[in-house]
């Protein structure tokens, strides 16, 4: 068989954006052709299936926020700092006029009648993401704190994506932030109300 001749990051992060705009199931073979510029023979060939690429888009989409957290905590001056200034990034992102929410909550509600595979794969990357905060968490809090900690942000970072289309919401998710969140060190980082 011949190789294929694309670069398949590429073609994955096609893959993201349709299928986080359209979700899985609006989402059909001849828009992801369109997409990526694959013949269907290609996309099978490499992929699998729709679901298949669905899975990848999916873990793709998750390494990339797991690595945007791990590099603003570990270059702020202290996780607790650094978790302020990635709560404070997506209170932005959430009011910025082209935001799509997340793309794992997107997928959980789309498809939460089924609980089916991908809806298991969403639902896991939300864990791995709470399970991060978690690890960073533990470095400056014992194990049943850090655990309550990285729920509560979660929780937050859930509910930030879904409001985000109220009117004002970048001062009201910011207050809900330092009201829900008051373990944080807000003043220390500029990310005030």
């Amino acid at each position: 068989m011949a190789k294929a001749q694309f670069n398949r990051e590429e073609i994955i992060g096609k893959a993201v954006d349709l299928f986080w705009e359209k979700g899985f199931s609006a989402a059909s073979m001849q828009q992801i052709v369109a997409v990526t510029g694959l013949k269907p023979g290609s996309i099978y060939y490499s992929f699998g299936n729709k679901e298949a690429l669905f899975k990848e888009a999916l873990e793709t989409y998750c390494q990339k926020r797991k690595t945007q957290i791990r590099t603003i905590l570990e270059n702020a001056p202290s996780i607790e700092q650094g978790l302020c200034i990635l709560l404070n990034r997506f209170v932005q992102e959430a009011v910025a006029q082209n935001f799509r929410s997340c793309f794992l909550v997107k997928t959980q509600l789309e498809l939460a009648g089924a609980k089916n595979d991908l809806h298991n794969i969403a639902a896991a990357k939300l864990s791995e993401i709470e399970a991060l905060f978690y690890q960073y968490l533990i470095k400056s809090h014992d194990e049943i704190e850090s655990r309550r900690y990285a729920t509560s942000i979660m929780f937050h970072v859930l509910g930030m994506r879904i409001y985000g289309y109220q009117e004002n919401p970048a001062k009201r998710m910011q207050q809900a932030l330092h009201d829900g969140l008051p373990w944080l060190p807000w003043s220390q980082t500029h990310c005030g109300i």
